[in-house]
């Protein structure tokens, strides 16, 4: 099984849950920034995880992704995030996707999230099948994640590759 993991970051909590993701994968399974993501989705690739925070109560736009810089994130994806790479992605019958993203814990009880808008998408595309979609909590909009979050992150990455057919994933 190849598996890649393509994250969306502006605080560095998502990127942070994308690598305990991919360490629970499999040996050598990296996260890889979506500005750095190839712009199709190789076919070789039968595991996709893909994750980002979550901007009002939906994945980022570049709106609110130029808010969160305004807000003291760092510069740099102001115009391109996990709603575009998604976007442009073909129709594809091979592929398990999985979706994450960060949020505020705060408002964990409110209904919309940038993993299920992801989910969606992933249908919307149909970009393969969807195998899996999660939450992990940070403790304001900066961060930091709770206790506990890149453990149980590190743990559904193990699950994902556990129900994948080929079992443990390799390095893509």
């Amino acid at each position: 099984m190849n598996a890649l993991v393509i994250y969306e970051s502006m605080w560095g909590n998502t990127r942070a849950v994308a690598e305990a993701v991919a360490r629970g994968v499999g040996p050598g399974v990296r996260a890889i920034d979506v500005g750095d993501a190839p712009a199709i989705l190789p076919r070789d690739v039968d595991l996709l995880v893909i994750g980002g925070p979550t901007h009002a109560f939906s994945m980022s736009r570049e709106s609110t992704r130029q808010d969160a810089v305004q807000r003291g994130a760092p510069p740099g994806h102001e115009h391109g995030g996990i709603r575009e790479w998604l976007d442009g992605q073909a129709p594809a019958d091979h592929v398990d996707v999985a979706t994450f993203d960060t949020r505020v814990a705060k408002v964990r009880k409110l209904p919309g999230s940038a993993a299920k808008s992801a989910a969606k998408s992933v249908r919307r595309h149909r970009l393969g099948r969807l195998v899996g979609s999660e939450s992990f909590y940070v403790d304001d909009m900066e961060g930091p994640l709770l206790d506990g979050e890149l453990d149980r992150a590190r743990a559904w990455g193990a699950e994902l590759a556990r129900g994948h057919p080929e079992g443990r994933a390799s390095a893509r």
